[in-house]
């Protein structure tokens, strides 16, 4: 369309607010005002709305692709190092590494320090130590889960802090079913050895199966219901933590995989512990 040459552009075009940023936007907000309207480049103005530049999406790509291998360096349970691998030094390394994996051992402990205290449990009822690994390992993975969807959404601006209550409303039934589904696997597999052993299937010399005593059925419900509330838990429990370490003003991106492992481990044993001895206080652990 031919115009007259001092026409003002916004005469011709949308009746819309031109889509412009401020020069202390930060760079990820600029790159989803890029990727939301298909643009190629962003204007730059000042309080004045004088332009100062642009930030093009080769700029933005740059930007993001910084900010992505940042947030994958903190969700692997370390900080974020500014060196490609091959060329950081070795005592930088260390550095980056090993302030995480301290910090991670010691909540490790406080494992080691719940296992203690049901130690009583664990010598009158030893079946119970078989299964630990397969509670707290499922329980630390669904958190780990929900924390990585959550610091995902949050970094595209799909939720705010305000949304913490959708987030729980959602992830309850989440925790629910996926526990209630792995507690099932769980307590197949055990009338599944049980029944190999009775019967002393073997397989190439090996005896197939495991022989888990006669209070078995009680057995595999304490697992069923354990893995319940673990998983639970442990959805519930990554999915907040984003939200909490946000409210603190810390970044979300902190609340790494191996963090919330770690921090479901413990939980994890005392829900166990709990539910072993509502269901086996008259049985094996009397």
């Amino acid at each position: 369309m031919m115009v007259p040459d001092d026409t003002v552009v916004t005469d011709i075009g949308d009746d819309r607010e031109p889509i412009v940023v401020d020069p202390l936007v930060d760079r990820e907000d600029a790159g989803r005002l890029i990727s939301k309207y298909n643009l190629l480049a962003l204007p730059v103005v000042n309080d004045q709305h004088r332009m100062l530049g642009i930030v093009t999406v080769d700029d933005i790509i740059d930007a993001l692709v910084s900010e992505q291998t940042e947030d994958v360096q903190k969700l692997g349970g370390m900080e974020a190092i500014d060196e490609p691998y091959l060329q950081i030094s070795f005592l930088e390394m260390l550095r980056k590494r090993g302030g995480w994996l301290a910090i991670l051992f010691v909540g490790e402990t406080l494992t080691a320090q719940a296992m203690g205290h049901f130690e009583h449990d664990i010598e009158r009822a030893a079946v119970l130590a078989l299964f630990i690994p397969l509670i707290i390992s499922s329980g630390g993975n669904s958190g780990s889960q929900s924390t990585s969807l959550i610091i995902r959404a949050m970094a595209l601006k799909e939720l705010a802090l305000r949304d913490w209550w959708r987030v729980v409303v959602r992830e309850i039934p989440t925790g629910l079913a996926l526990g209630t589904m792995l507690g099932a696997i769980g307590f197949v597999r055990i009338l599944l050895w049980q029944f190999l052993a009775a019967h002393h299937w073997s397989a190439f010399g090996v005896t197939l199966g495991l022989d888990y005593g006669v209070h078995y059925m009680l057995v595999a419900a304490t697992v069923f219901c354990a893995l319940i509330g673990v998983v639970l838990f442990g959805s519930v429990a990554g999915s907040m933590l984003p939200f909490l370490l946000r409210r603190f003003g810390l970044d979300p991106a902190s609340a790494s995989a191996p963090f919330v492992a770690t921090l479901v481990d413990v939980t994890g044993l005392v829900i166990y512990f709990s539910v072993a001895f509502l269901l086996l206080h008259n049985t094996l652990l009397r």
